[in-house]
Parts: C-alpha cells; sequence; structure tokens
C-alpha cells in the first residue's frame, strides 16, 4: 500500500481522464491521495475531489508564488481549513528561486498559513526553494509545528535541520533523474520514519517517463527507487513511507 502524499489531481489537466488515473492508481497500490490546494479557488476544487472520492484528501494553502494575493484569500483559506477532509495547511512557505512574489508577501502570506494551521491543530506541507535560511528564521517564533518540507532537494545537512525541526520529508520523482549526488546522499541518509513518497503530479514525471504527464501511479516507481538507492525493500519503504503518512496527516 502506498500514499501519494502531494498531487495535483484536482486540476484541469486531468479533467479528461481522471477516473482512468485513478484507477491505474489503485492497480499501482496507490490507494490514498492528497489533492494540494496552492490558492483558494484551487483549494476549493481540491476539497470538491476529495468528497467525492474515498481515498482522496485536501489541503488548502497559498503557493509562494502567489503570495501577493490580498488578505482575502487567507481569510477564504482560513474557512476552507475546517472542513473534515482538509488534512494539512499548504502548500506554502518561500521560493527565492522564482521570486514571483516578493520576499516580503511570501514571509508574511508563510507566517499566517502557520497561524491558520495552529489555530485548527493541522500539520503543513512547505514548499521551500532556495529560502532556507529565512524559512528556520520564521520558524524561531514558532513552537509546536508540525509539517513535511515537500519536493526535498537539499544537502545532508539542510536535511539535518529539518529533521531537528521534527519534520517528515517528501521525496518524489526528481531523485530519479537528478544529477546531483548530494541529492541522493540525503535521500540515502534519511531515517526512515521521516520520509514521505509523492509525485507532484502533473509535475515532475520520473524516469523512465520523462516527457510525459505525471500521475500518482507512479508513486510506485518512486518507492522503488527509493528502496534500491537506500538498500532496503520496496515492501519495508513502502510499509513505512505509509505508516508516517498516515500518522502525520490523521489518515483514516
Amino acid at each position: 500500500m502506498l500514499i501519494d502524499t502531494h498531487a495535483h489531481i484536482h486540476q484541469d489537466v486531468y479533467d479528461s481522464d481522471r477516473d482512468e488515473v485513478m484507477a491505474r492508481a489503485v492497480e499501482a497500490g496507490v490507494t490514498k491521495i492528497i489533492a494540494i490546494g496552492v490558492d483558494d479557488n484551487d483549494s476549493k476544487l481540491a476539497i470538491d475531489l476529495a468528497n467525492s472520492h474515498d481515498s482522496v484528501w485536501a489541503t488548502v494553502g497559498l503557493h509562494p508564488h502567489d503570495a501577493k494575493l490580498s488578505q482575502k484569500t487567507l481569510e477564504a483559506i482560513k474557512d476552507l481549513a475546517t472542513n473534515p477532509k482538509v488534512v494539512a495547511i499548504g502548500e506554502c512557505g518561500l521560493d527565492y528561486y522564482y521570486e514571483h512574489s516578493p520576499k516580503r508577501d511570501q514571509i508574511k502570506a508563510f507566517q499566517a498559513q502557520i497561524d491558520i494551521a495552529q489555530a485548527v491543530d493541522k500539520p503543513l506541507v512547505f514548499h521551500v526553494r532556495e529560502a532556507f535560511d529565512d524559512f528556520f528564521r520564521v520558524l524561531e517564533n514558532y513552537k509546536g509545528v508540525r509539517g513535511v518540507v515537500h519536493c526535498f532537494t537539499g544537502d545532508e545537512a539542510t536535511l539535518n535541520k529539518v529533521l531537528d525541526q521534527g519534520f517528515y520529508v517528501g521525496y518524489n520523482g526528481i531523485m530519479t533523474f537528478t544529477k546531483y549526488q548530494y541529492q541522493l546522499a540525503a535521500a540515502k541518509a534519511c531515517p526512515l520514519d521521516r520520509m514521505l513518497l509523492e509525485t507532484d503530479c502533473p509535475y515532475l514525471t520520473p524516469a523512465p517517463h520523462r516527457g510525459q504527464c505525471n500521475e500518482p501511479a507512479h508513486t510506485k516507481i518512486i518507492a522503488e527507487f527509493l528502496a534500491n538507492l537506500r538498500g532496503e525493500s520496496a515492501e519495508e519503504l513502502s510499509v513505512a513511507t505509509t505508516k508516517n503518512a498516515e500518522a502525520l496527516f490523521g489518515l483514516l
């Protein structure tokens, strides 16, 4: 059994074949999917999909790319956060690689979403790219924050800082095609009881399917790659990461 902890399966790219995509996920052993919201409207779509499928849950959040959006957007996310099928806040965080929104706006939106998560007692899904210094600096002002750093591609030193915060670490298809040995070394070093699997579909399609639309079924490919990299059985890794996801997100 596998869980895709980060998917955008509710987005319109899947409107023509979503049922087939979800059927392939089940065939691959992916029995649970978390649909990730990136703004208020997208979060509503994630909730709608979760409400119509027992195997799907949702998150609600404002992506750092769109952090410059109005306070009204964050208020809408706060209202959505209490939905019973919402298991986390995010994806939220800081992205200084693209900086589509000013850093100041990103930090304010990030702080607001941590506040929401703590108010509703739910974990966070963090997006952090070339911004770990400010990410950790923001967290210094909070206690008891739970969550996962999604799409982790950092080195072992950064991994250890993430682990010191008590967070889980999300790995996806990037590991199957990265050219950076430090990323693979960190994936090998991550404790099994802190790892989560994700696809980030429709993005980041793993090898050997590069160039195709990603989908939750490919969680199996990622699990098998990581197990081989780490010298573990795919079954051992699958069981552990599923247990981790159920614990963090409270999945029944």
